[in-house]
């Protein structure tokens, strides 16, 4: 059976601008539009030049090589003409391949927000369009507000949709922009838009308002769409917009998808979902969101020992789609819930051979779950776990050896009479025989442990030039001024990894010591490859 041919279009670096705490620099925005580019989307909307300078910027020039680039913008405004309009002009002046359009199509709104007649917002979208293909640009038309305008006044509705395809745009796309609208919805309105527009002509554009954009989006192909919009991760305005990166494998990997639909993304592109999905939260500056489907740390994780056990024995147990086709791992956590498979399963992940009776495992386990019962999570701290796994079962190198670490906080008022908080901390250990001090100052105690700690490793320092904390976290373990603490720090390197390393305490400043201790170890242990070492019995 012939596959029909879904497009993807891209949103993310102008809808996703649009999330509270986004703001995007022009060379981000060249970054994004790279790793989209290379991965393999239809269309990549790069924003909606003369909005802002960073937009204009990014728009005298094309960004994309095999990728439609499109520049976003709103029709005309009634009562001047296309060649007048100076809005107009200014999207006809950018570097795109595309020229999408935003019109309302909910008559509501025209009376309100533009102020015209509805008549006069159609010959907006007409003119519009035609202005585009006069200039040799494909057109799009964002049809806003189009299932709560359908619901209003379906005739109106349609007549959006019908004067922008008639004028020769080349989709027309209907947008969820409230994301009210239900699922179950879809079909019926859509089927009605088909009687005017044909479904090779129209898109989806699904907000997340009710969480359900993805659901949105996928009942709309299904109706008949064959292009759908959204945001790398589902980043938007409000709740975001339907997720690109949950939508792509499920189209691509779900049967009920697969043997109907085809992409311009193929099988060895899906397998870079995930480095894609957290290259984009790197640039973000964020910590990728963990129970993500598909790319989600979590995605293929099992933690109860019944699940681990039945897993190793076929993974279609627990697992919908195998993980490495998105390019993600299954991880079989170790915990106090675990039992003998969870940590042959993540022993043998980590490169350690291990026999089910061989008595040094039997160890390790009451080890873990004695240190869990003090604080310690290692299911979320996969670097500790291995430290101690290879500590218990055959002791790696001593790299360095700290003998004492002291940290002060002051808060003083500075020369020019403003009231500051300084940092500092003097770290001694010894390296390779010698023994070595160091003092540094930090913007709080843990940034100035860091900095002191990894100050000066004599033969090491080189090594761990590209290591950089990524994220800290702190959580309370019990109440009260002496509470347990637990801190899980996210650390990374030049090559991309990524590793968690925990430390628990009584003082918060020893737990981030223990943490931070432990990720530069296993930095140096993984620089000498010793994850591919096998430790049999």
């Amino acid at each position: 059976m012939r596959k029909e041919r879904i497009y993807i279009y891209d949103t993310t670096l102008r809808d996703g601008q649009q999330t509270p705490g986004v703001d995007f620099s022009v060379e981000d925005k060249k970054a994004i539009a790279v790793l989209l580019d290379d991965f393999g989307m239809d269309y990549i909307e790069g924003g909606y030049p003369g909005a802002n300078p960073t937009d204009t910027a990014f728009f005298e020039a094309k960004q994309t090589k095999k990728a439609k680039f499109a520049a976003f913008g709103m029709t005309k405004r009634s009562g001047l003409s296309a060649s007048n309009d100076p809005g107009l002009a200014v999207l006809l002046q950018a570097k795109s391949d595309s020229l999408c359009f935003v019109a309302k199509a909910w008559d509501y709104h025209v009376h309100l927000a533009l102020g015209c007649t509805l008549d006069e917002n159609l010959e907006s979208i007409t003119a519009s369009v035609q202005a585009a293909c006069d200039a040799g640009r494909e057109a799009l038309v964002d049809c806003e507000h189009f299932f709560d305008g359908f619901k209003a006044n379906p005739e109106y509705a349609l007549a959006c949709a019908k004067a922008a395809y008639d004028a020769g745009a080349r989709w027309i796309v209907l947008c969820d922009t409230n994301g009210g609208t239900q699922p179950a919805e879809i079909h019926d309105i859509i089927q009605a838009v088909m009687e005017v527009v044909p479904g090779d002509h129209l898109g989806i554009h699904a907000h997340n308002d009710t969480e359900q954009a993805v659901a949105v989006s996928l009942a709309a192909i299904d109706a008949g769409v064959r292009q759908v919009q959204g945001t790398l991760n589902g980043i938007g305005e409000r709740c975001g917009n339907a997720n690109l990166v949950t939508l792509i494998p499920t189209l691509m990997l779900k049967p009920y998808w697969a043997d109907r639909f085809s992409l311009g993304i193929n099988d060895e592109k899906l397998k870079d979902l995930t480095r894609l999905s957290r290259a984009f939260d790197d640039i973000l500056n964020r910590a990728p969101a963990e129970q993500a489907p598909f790319i989600g740390s979590s995605a293929f994780a099992t933690k109860a020992g019944i699940h681990a056990s039945a897993l190793l024995k076929e993974p279609k147990t627990y697992e919908h789609v195998p993980p490495e086709t998105v390019g993600n791992h299954r991880r079989v956590m170790v915990s106090d819930q675990g039992g003998k498979s969870n940590f042959l399963a993540e022993l043998q992940r980590h490169g350690i051979k291990v026999s089910r009776d061989d008595s040094r495992l039997d160890m390790l386990i009451s080890l873990v779950k004695e240190r869990e019962a003090e604080g310690y999570a290692y299911e979320g701290a996969d670097a500790s776990f291995e430290l101690l796994a290879r500590n218990s079962l055959m002791p790696i190198p001593e790299f360095f050896k700290v003998d004492s670490f002291r940290c002060m906080v002051e808060r003083r008022f500075d020369a020019t009479g403003n009231l500051i908080t300084v940092s500092e901390a003097v770290v001694k250990l010894q390296v390779d025989g010698e023994q070595k001090m160091s003092v540094a100052e930090g913007h709080g105690p843990v940034n100035a442990l860091d900095i002191a700690l990894r100050k000066d490793l004599g033969c090491y320092q080189d090594e761990i030039s590209d290591l950089e904390l990524v994220d800290f976290k702190v959580r309370i373990l019990n109440g009260g001024t002496a509470a347990i603490t637990r801190v899980l720090i996210e650390s990374g390197d030049a090559s991309g990894a990524r590793w968690r390393t925990v430390g628990v305490s009584d003082n918060i400043i020893d737990a981030s010591f223990q943490a931070l201790m432990d990720s530069v170890i296993y930095k140096l242990m993984k620089n000498r490859s010793l994850a591919g070492i096998g430790l049999v019995n």
